[in-house]
C-alpha cells in the first residue's frame, strides 16, 4: 500500500536534498513542494508542523520535521 508523501523543502537546503535522495533510494514517490517560491505552501507547512525550518515531511498526515531517518522509515514501513 503506497502512502502519500509530501516534502516541504527549499532548493538550497542540504537536509532537504538528503531526504529526497533517501526517498528516491527507497523507491518512494513523493511530491516536492518548494516553500521558497510558494508562500501558500510555506504557510501550510508552518500550520501543519509549527516549524519554519525545512525539510518537513507529511506522510499520510504524519508530520516529520527534519531528516529523521528512523522516523521516516517507521512511518513508511521500511525496515
Amino acid at each position: 500500500m503506497s502512502k502519500t508523501v509530501k516534502i516541504y523543502s527549499t532548493p538550497t537546503c542540504p537536509w532537504c536534498l538528503r531526504t529526497k535522495q533517501f526517498l528516491k533510494d527507497n523507491n518512494i514517490d513523493f511530491e516536492d513542494i518548494d516553500v521558497s517560491s510558494n508562500q501558500e505552501a510555506a504557510e501550510a507547512m508552518v500550520q501543519k508542523s509549527g516549524q519554519m525550518g525545512v525539510p518537513v515531511l507529511d506522510i499520510d498526515g504524519q508530520i516529520i520535521v527534519g531528516f529523521d531517518k528512523d522516523k521516516i522509515k517507521a512511518s513508511l514501513g521500511l525496515s
